[in-house]
């Protein structure tokens, strides 16, 4: 499984009537913030695609804003305050609830559409014969991998075609811990 690298900006409630709009039209009360691929919710950080980034991006349709080299994204940020540095896994066979990865907490699962464009969970309006409001995380995401797995089966099997969002891709969503630094290495004479 490979581990991908994106900046996005945060949407939470210091977004003001912006949020207020967000959750009375989603009917997401348990939110205290949306974490999500989905750029139309969480804009990505860097939206264009420089020259010098093509030895470090997935040069894949839809996917140009996802990093493998995690150094290289940061060092393309000058302040990631305001932003969430996400570790993400694209379509993972396996629960990587526990899985070890240094500085990335896990949040959770999203079920975004094909072009890597819409959450199906946290901005389609919601799929009621697939899953209920009430399953998702404080932060949008669905916390159990065996249920995320049936929601996107039965996204598919009930609402496919016509409802295009409905066919979509698992995306297990890890968030880089702030203030989070690797060890520093010691030298083979210590």
């Amino acid at each position: 499984m490979q581990r991908l690298y994106i900046a996005t900006e945060k949407f939470d409630p210091s977004h003001g009537t912006g949020w207020q709009e967000y959750v009375e039209w989603s009917g997401l009360a348990q939110l205290t913030e949306v974490v999500t691929l989905d750029g139309m919710l969480c804009p990505f950080a860097l939206p264009e695609t420089k020259e010098s980034y093509w030895p470090h991006i997935v040069t894949e349709d839809n996917m140009l804003n996802f990093f493998v080299d995690l150094d290289f994204l940061l060092s393309e940020l000058a302040d990631t305050r305001d932003l969430n540095i996400l570790g993400v896994i694209r379509r993972p066979s396996v629960d990587v609830r526990s899985l070890a990865w240094d500085g990335f907490v896990f949040l959770g699962y999203d079920l975004m559409d094909k072009d890597v464009g819409n959450s199906t969970l946290s901005n389609c309006g919601g799929f009621p014969e697939a899953f209920v409001n009430s399953e998702l995380s404080s932060v949008g995401l669905i916390p159990n991998f065996e249920r995320a797995i049936e929601i996107q089966q039965t996204l598919r099997r009930t609402y496919y075609p016509p409802e295009h969002h409905a066919d979509c891709d698992l995306w297990a969503i890890f968030r880089r811990q702030e203030g989070w630094a690797p060890a520093p290495r010691r030298s083979a004479c210590e």
